[in-house]
Parts: C-alpha cells; structure tokens; sequence
C-alpha cells in the first residue's frame, strides 16, 4: 500500500504543495511531503521515492530525466533538486557529462536549503550539511558533505 500525506497545517503558510507529474511518480511506501513543495516531473522523467522518506516544506524538484531517493531520507527545508540544465554552454576543456539522473541512497539527509544537481549521487548513510551545493558522483558512505561545491569532510558519520 502507498501513502502519500500532504501536509495541510499551517506549518509556514507558504500555500499549497504543487505536484506535476506528466512522467512517472512512484511511490515504493510511505511518504510524507511538506507544505509548499513544488514537483514536476517532466513527460519521459521517473521519480522514485522508497518507504518512509519526508521531505520537508518549500523544496522543489524539478526533473526532466530521472530522480531516485531512497528509503528512510530526510530532505529538509528549501532543498532543490535539478537533474537538467535547460541550456548547453561549449567551451574548451569542457568534460563529458556523467549522466543526468540523481540518486540519493537510503537513509541519507541533507540538511536545509542544498541544491542537488545533475549527475549526482549520494550515497547510503550520508548526511549533506546545509547550504551545500553538491554535483558529482560520491562513493563514500556514512559521509557527512559540505560546501559549494561539496566534499567530504568527515567520515564515518551516523545518524
């Protein structure tokens, strides 16, 4: 069974969470969605949340190819989530592109008002210290990232 709750408090009276799904949503088990959230899932984009994850007031995602969180996330508040860059810039040096799909492993949380954008993946257990901007692929698990761009600055955290 799924669960999806929309929080219809007046946590912050920011308004309404906004959901536009033309792609696919899918939902592997509970989810609880903070008020003021805006998603939009673009025509040939997937979202895929797993159990028990919340994502807290005014985050917006917005997904054009793919985006995956895993189960036990916490996302708080203001978080952005982009996985295209709605233009293309050329210039010399310029290094391939890994991919645009995110992945956020399970039991990770990434703190108030990080911008995740394409490409990245975090892994399991991490936790993302506010205010951070995080593009790339990590490989560290139970790793608290930070600053702009992010980097691993400590290991073997838990939460």
């Amino acid at each position: 069974m799924l669960n999806l709750l929309l929080s219809c408090g007046p946590v912050d009276g920011t308004g309404p969470t906004r959901l536009h799904v033309r792609g696919k949503l899918r939902l592997l088990g509970g989810l609880a969605l903070g008020r003021g959230c805006m998603i939009d899932v673009g025509p040939n984009a997937v979202m895929e949340v797993g159990d028990n994850t919340y994502i807290n007031p005014r985050t917006q995602v917005i997904i054009h190819h793919g985006l995956r969180i895993g189960r036990d996330c916490s996302i708080s508040w203001e978080c952005q989530f982009l996985d295209e860059d709605f233009h293309e810039i050329h210039y010399e040096g310029k290094r391939p592109s890994l991919g645009n799909d995110i992945v956020i492993g399970d039991h990770v949380w990434i703190g108030s008002r990080v911008s995740v954008y394409k490409g990245t993946v975090i892994p399991n257990g991490c936790v993302v210290a506010s205010n951070s901007v995080v593009k790339g692929v990590f490989t560290e698990e139970n790793a608290l990232l930070a600053g702009n761009p992010a980097r691993v600055v400590r290991r073997n955290v838990r939460w």
